[in-house]
């Protein structure tokens, strides 16, 4: 039986981020991993794999629509789907190659195995139990599905199956127009799969920018995705040839069905905590099934703590990281402590789709007054030199103080460049210090300034 300061449950961006810096802050640390590898959901079967492939059958539109505009002559590229998927493999495992490394580096000790919580101040990994100070609950999240809807991971898959298809289907059915059902159906749609989603709601990606949301639909519908809005999924049928999604439009009640070979679940996920004993301690849940914490991710039961997507917030993993530095410094006796005004969310599409603090939708709920600094990439040079003048910039300032309180990209690079603005707001900034802050010629960094300026006496290129 070993001791530690601190043994977190979880590997992923929040669980292995938390357990280096513990360790770089002097505390004696363990992470407690049951996979093969380290890195969790998001670099094993989410985030990075997905981006692999996002970004492989981007470069496949690039060879199809524009290197001929381009004076580049190149023969119709064809995708060798196996191939592709050994590319998004290897990224996998150089990453989660990469954390173990730093695990390495920083010292911290990885308990093989899958961790539970027998009393406080014990974690028992397979038959061995270990003493820490001090437990963070670090386990994510898995997908949640629909009553009547049976996840198999052949033809019914959540992102995890649809990242190991052994072909690229024909036809597929995306339940769930959030981020990882337009990521996913794009990647496809790339591909030459006909992609229809069925979103419940009367618009995509819900709780975005209304503006946002308008924009990025059309650009979508553009591509090719087929969207039907407003429309409750009642089942899903499979059968040898495919499945059968039935479901029923909210607007007359009528229903309707569509066959695909493929069927993706997107609806969102939940947190896990199954397994770890959190009943029996005693630990409060929230009615969603959260693990319960103060604003210092402390639960109720003295020396256990939780972050990341197993807790009340955004499930993303740069908030989990956030929170993994924060309670590491708190339990170190410095002052953690994660800003949930200004946390990004990025969706990976082409173009990209990046947002962060307010929508214009919550201001005028909230009776902020308020002003709208819009710039459009076609007044971008290098977009425009890019084939890539698709979007927007847009900022939403204090109308009386200028102080930048929401900011929403769709565009090349949204998820980078949103960044400056999430700086900006961090220290205060107003519209206009963004806008007399000099920006390199030509870039896409220009339409923020150019944004900027339109909350004062308007952009230049417009």
């Amino acid at each position: 039986m070993s001791s530690y300061d601190v043994i977190i449950i979880g590997s992923g961006p929040g669980g292995y981020v938390c357990a280096i810096r513990c360790a770089q802050l002097g505390l004696k640390t363990a992470c407690v991993e049951g996979r093969e590898t380290l890195g969790g959901t998001c670099l094993n079967v989410g985030c990075i794999p997905s981006k692999a492939l996002l970004h492989a059958t981007e470069m496949l539109h690039e060879a199809q629509e524009n290197f001929g505009k381009m004076g580049i002559e190149v023969e119709a590229p064809k995708v060798d789907w196996e191939k592709m998927l050994a590319y998004k493999t290897d990224t996998i495992g150089q990453n989660t190659k990469g954390i173990e490394f730093l695990f390495k580096k920083n010292k911290v000790d990885w308990l093989k195995g899958w961790g539970s919580i027998p009393e406080p101040g014990k974690v028992k990994v397979g038959d061995e139990v270990h003493d820490a100070k001090n437990i963070i609950i670090a386990t994510g999240s898995e997908t949640s599905t629909l009553p009547g809807v049976e996840i198999d991971e052949k033809t019914v898959v959540s992102s995890t199956g649809a990242l190991e298809l052994e072909k690229i289907p024909s036809k597929m059915v995306v339940i769930g127009a959030g981020v990882i059902g337009l990521e996913m159906g794009s990647v496809f749609r790339r591909l030459g799969t006909e992609v229809t989603v069925v979103e419940y709601l009367d618009t995509i990606t819900p709780g975005m920018d209304g503006e946002v949301q308008k924009n990025f639909h059309k650009l979508l519908k553009k591509q090719g995705l087929d969207f039907i809005l407003g429309a409750a999924v009642q089942g899903v049928e499979t059968s040898g040839d495919g499945s059968k999604v039935s479901y029923k439009l909210k607007k007359d009640d009528s229903e309707a069905s569509l066959e695909a070979d493929i069927v993706l679940v997107s609806t969102g996920r939940r947190p896990v905590t199954k397994g770890l004993g959190l009943d029996e301690l005693g630990v409060e849940m929230t009615d969603r099934g959260q693990v319960k914490t103060d604003d210092h991710f402390a639960t109720n039961v003295k020396g256990i703590y939780a972050i990341g997507d197993c807790i009340t917030g955004p499930m993303l993993a740069h908030k989990a990281e956030d929170e993994g530095m924060a309670v590491a410094e708190i339990l170190a006796g410095k002052h953690g402590h994660v800003n949930y005004e200004v946390i990004p969310s990025v969706i990976y599409t082409h173009p990209e789709v990046a947002s962060v603090g307010r929508t214009e939708e919550a201001l005028k709920e909230a009776g902020v007054p308020y002003k709208a600094g819009k710039f459009s990439f076609m007044g971008n040079g290098r977009a425009k030199a890019n084939f890539a003048a698709d979007g927007f910039v847009k900022i939403l300032a204090h109308k009386e103080t200028d102080r930048i309180l929401g900011a929403h990209i769709v565009g090349p690079m949204a998820g980078d460049l949103i960044h400056e603005l999430c700086v900006a707001m961090e220290f205060g900034a107003a519209a206009q210090d963004v806008a007399l802050t000099c920006h390199a010629h030509p870039t896409y960094s220009e339409a923020v300034r150019e944004a900027a300026l339109a909350c004062g006496d308007g952009p230049i290129h417009s």
